[in-house]
């Protein structure tokens, strides 16, 4: 899948630490400002690790999308398809099959440059594969910049959750797309 200049595809093993590097320089500007450095430093190792990827790589229920340009990768989408593990989320949800949009993050130099809309285009695309009725997904409640950008792209609000980042809860609006 293409827009422009950015091609969105399916990342393999060999892109892990490419991918994690990603994620250590996005991550932190997705944070509320009442996170602190350590534990989003803690959160980034048990999480977006190279290690890690690697073992989302794996996972057959997991897919991540990366947005190449310019042969280097500029941003990445994570897909985690079944029913949330949260009965709590679960309940908030559309019934049937659902695909979590479990990360997506693009690099601050490519914001606004078509990487982020082509990479939702792959997600929704991804998930209509998958046989998903409805993309999920939580959004930090002070994360209006990515909240427009879902409503943009058709996401509505159906809950809450808490996120875990290092040792702090965060409150997170649950969104949800359906698959028409």
């Amino acid at each position: 899948m293409t827009n422009s200049s950015v091609v969105v595809d399916r990342a393999g093993l060999w892109d892990a630490e490419e991918l994690s590097d990603v994620a250590a320089a996005t991550f932190p500007l997705a944070c509320p400002p009442e996170a602190t450095q350590g534990d989003i430093e803690i959160f980034l190792e048990q999480m977006l690790s190279g290690e890690r990827f690697g073992e989302y790589l794996s996972d057959p229920r997991r897919t991540v999308l990366k947005a190449v340009q310019d042969e280097e990768i500029v941003g990445y989408a994570m897909l985690v398809s079944g029913r949330p593990a949260d009965p709590e989320v679960a309940a908030q949800v559309s019934h049937g099959a659902v695909v979590e949009l479990s990360k997506m993050y693009v690099l601050p130099g490519h914001h606004g440059s078509g990487v982020s809309a082509a990479l939702m285009t792959a997600v929704v695309a991804t998930a209509r594969e998958a046989g998903a009725s409805a993309v999920w997904l939580g959004v930090n409640q002070s994360n209006e910049r990515a909240q427009r950008f879902y409503a943009k792209h058709g996401f509505v609000r159906v809950g809450t959750k808490t996120f875990l980042v290092g040792n702090q809860v965060h409150s997170d609006f649950v969104l949800e797309r359906a698959l028409d």
